[in-house]
């Protein structure tokens, strides 16, 4: 474990805006450091990680969205004969 603190969301976008980078990858990102965060292996800025859920959030809502947006698709062309 390196002594270095992590800042969640700075890990997750680098240099980018947070509208530049896809879901696909906040979600796998965030996982691998809260996993790391939470086995001991990585230090994260404990004030910042709180204040950066907003990113993880923020995809896990679009995705439940889409989600919720192809079982209505679906469900509609299951009930058409």
């Amino acid at each position: 474990m390196s002594d270095r603190e992590l800042n969640f969301a700075r890990e997750i976008m680098g240099s980018r805006p947070y509208r530049d980078v896809p879901d696909t990858e906040v979600l796998r990102e965030a996982e691998r450091l809260l996993d790391g965060w939470m086995a001991g292996e990585l230090r994260m800025e404990r004030p910042k990680i709180y204040d950066h859920y907003a990113l993880l959030l923020l995809a896990l809502t679009r995705q439940v969205r889409a989600l919720e947006a192809r079982v209505a698709e679906l469900e509609a062309a299951r009930e058409t004969p």
